[in-house]
């Protein structure tokens, strides 16, 4: 179902958790829930994996995570603003958490705009020890090509989030 490179990432990032006893969750909307899918890949990942949330309508990212629908509104489910507001509500409704990330974007083919265009992604990592910190990338290709890019780059994320924790 993934590709080795990414199932061996999600490997190293699981030990480097078990490793710092770092236990994470993620909140996801254009990969709907493929990052929770990989990380569970592995046998024994309920020891670093708490929970996922697949907040893929502006109502569950509201509902489940807290977002407010002010932000949305205002600067759209795909920004920085909401990337971080849902990395945020993921790890305040994680409680055994220490680590969340957050994936929002277009995955296309339909969906994009000159100012969000596809391929369009934001995400945010918030930490218990760390300062909520975002990113975005426009990855090229078609909608399996950009949601892969965003599992590379979440699981990067985590890594680098892991390493500061």
């Amino acid at each position: 179902m993934f590709d080795k490179d990414l199932i061996e990432m999600a490997a190293k990032l699981l030990e480097d958790c078990r490793t710092r006893q770092i236990r994470i969750t993620t909140a996801e909307s254009c990969t709907g829930g493929l990052l929770g899918g990989l990380l569970t890949e592995a046998a024994g990942s309920s020891d670093v994996v708490d929970c996922g949330f697949i907040v893929y309508s502006n109502t569950a990212k509201a509902r489940l995570l807290g977002v407010d629908p002010g932000i949305i509104e205002s600067c759209g489910a795909v920004s920085r603003e909401t990337a971080q507001a849902m990395a945020e509500g993921a790890l305040d409704n994680s409680p055994n958490a220490q680590l969340a990330v957050s994936i929002t974007g277009i995955a296309g083919p339909g969906g994009g705009s000159t100012e969000k265009p596809v391929g369009l992604v934001h995400f945010g990592v918030a930490g218990s020890k760390l300062k909520t910190e975002t990113t975005q990338q426009v990855f090229p290709g078609n909608r399996q090509a950009v949601r892969q890019a965003s599992l590379r780059q979440a699981l990067s994320l985590l890594q680098a989030a892991v390493a500061k924790a």
